[in-house]
């Protein structure tokens, strides 16, 4: 997605109002850019955190490793979540913006939860946690 016309938005609302709202598209060379803004005013807490949820969690994110993000400058909560969220984050202001730079963890292939391998989860066609092949 690097036309600006392919570009996600993502909202939070809270009823029926927006309160945080991203802009998110994807760059070649496995990047995808994110600009993240919550509404005027007070937003309550948690809102912030889940826009950047929402926004790590796309499937066009998670198909990427690296991540380039804006928020307000100030916007703790928004670059507390991404650096949770993120491996190698780095920040730097740019006027009344911060800018963020950070690998997404694990390749694509690793990043959905189901993976064989994981701890606490046999393999495909392993022993099952009772011992017994499946199929068998």
């Amino acid at each position: 997605m690097t036309d600006p016309r392919d570009a996600r938005r993502v909202e939070i609302k809270d009823g029926d109002q927006t309160v945080a709202v991203a802009e998110v598209s994807r760059r070649p060379g496995g990047t995808v850019r994110a600009s993240l803004h919550a509404a005027p005013g007070h937003v309550a807490p948690g809102h912030r955190a889940d826009l950047v949820d929402a926004v790590v969690d796309l499937p066009e994110v998670q198909a990427c490793s690296r991540l380039e993000a804006t928020i307000p400058l100030g916007d703790t909560e928004s670059l507390d979540r991404l650096r949770e969220r993120t491996e190698e984050t780095t920040t730097r202001p740019a006027g009344s913006t911060a800018l963020v730079d950070a690998s997404l963890p694990g390749g694509p292939d690793l990043r959905n939860e189901d993976q064989a391998g994981q701890p606490g989860r046999p393999d495909p066609g392993g022993a099952g946690p009772d011992g017994d092949t499946p199929g068998a």
